[in-house]
């Protein structure tokens, strides 16, 4: 963040801000919460095979899962959604984690294939550079495991492995393989495909309200990289790294530093603060604090190892 800061000249900021076209401000903003209607429409048709969950119920799960993550460090929200909408439905939060990983195994793969065509965009910092690799091996590695657990028998998993696996994991197994079997993990594939490219449109669209005259390709390699970052577990709402990402990718189309690190504050701005207040009439709504509700999705999942 200090590097973000320095050189910002930020006493600009609230001027670029007052000249902003507003009109685009208010389309990122819709665009940026449909893209999360576009992950809760996914979710269902992920979960469909197990129980036709209502949409609001997903939703209501994604935005507390958001919020949790803006104000909390790990992505304690990936936890969190998954137990609310078990809390919420009859399906198992086996089942709810199983769907969560294949949603960022869908995610990983539609983000690889963007990488490699932001790579001929733009000259990327190694650091991202290198962590697209990596990240791309890890897809193929677990990919390829999930994808054998959901079209393999247990029978066979045993034979293969050698080993006697605990009850939790065989649960796990059983319903990937519920889920693997349906059609609609197919419709949940191309609904990721279309997830991962709306995410392009908030960023285009502030970077229209503020006329920066770069072209489309920064808002894709933006978002890539954005995306890419986001992997790695860090601050509650990527707070540092998002502005770093955001700055240095303007930098790569030719903006200039102090406009580029002031622009990537308030792109973090805009695609965060309303997140924040959904989330929290969404957590209002649950009735329950936010550190109670990790408390409990904690202990859930817990519970749910041991028991089984």
């Amino acid at each position: 963040m200090s590097w973000v800061l320095h050189g910002a000249n930020l006493g600009r900021i609230w001027g670029e801000i007052r000249h902003m076209d507003w009109r685009w401000v208010a389309a990122a903003v819709g665009c940026d919460i449909l893209v999360y209607v576009l992950q809760s429409l996914r979710w269902q048709l992920m979960l469909r095979p197990i129980e036709k969950v209502p949409f609001l119920y997903a939703l209501q799960a994604i935005y507390v899962g958001l919020f949790t993550n803006e104000v909390l460090p790990l992505r304690a929200g990936e936890i969190i959604r998954c137990f609310l909408l078990s809390k919420s439905t009859e399906i198992p939060l086996s089942v709810t984690f199983a769907s969560a990983l294949i949603e960022r195994i869908f995610d990983g793969i539609w983000l690889m294939g963007c990488f490699f065509a932001a790579l001929h965009m733009g000259h990327m910092p190694r650091v991202l550079l290198n962590g697209g690799y990596v990240l791309g091996v890890l897809i193929v590695v677990v990919g390829l495991i999930l994808a054998y657990a959901m079209y393999a028998k247990q029978q066979s998993l045993n034979l293969v492995f050698g080993i006697s696996w605990p009850r939790w994991f065989n649960t796990l197994i059983e319903d990937l393989h519920l889920i693997g079997h349906s059609r609609y993990l197919y419709y949940a594939f191309i609904a990721s495909g279309v997830y991962m490219f709306a995410q392009v449109l908030p960023i285009f669209m502030l970077i229209k309200a503020n006329r920066l005259g770069v072209p489309f390709a920064a808002s894709f390699t933006m978002m890539v990289l954005l995306r890419l970052s986001s992997v790695v577990p860090q601050a509650p709402g990527n707070l540092g790294s998002f502005q770093w990402v955001a700055a240095r990718t303007l930098m790569m189309f030719g903006l200039a530093s102090a406009h580029a690190k002031r622009f990537s504050l308030i792109l973090w701005g805009v695609m965060t603060i309303p997140l924040i207040l959904i989330g929290f009439v969404a957590l209002a709504l649950e009735g329950v604090s936010m550190t109670h509700l990790h408390r409990q999705a904690t202990a859930a999942a817990k519970e749910r190892n041991t028991t089984d």
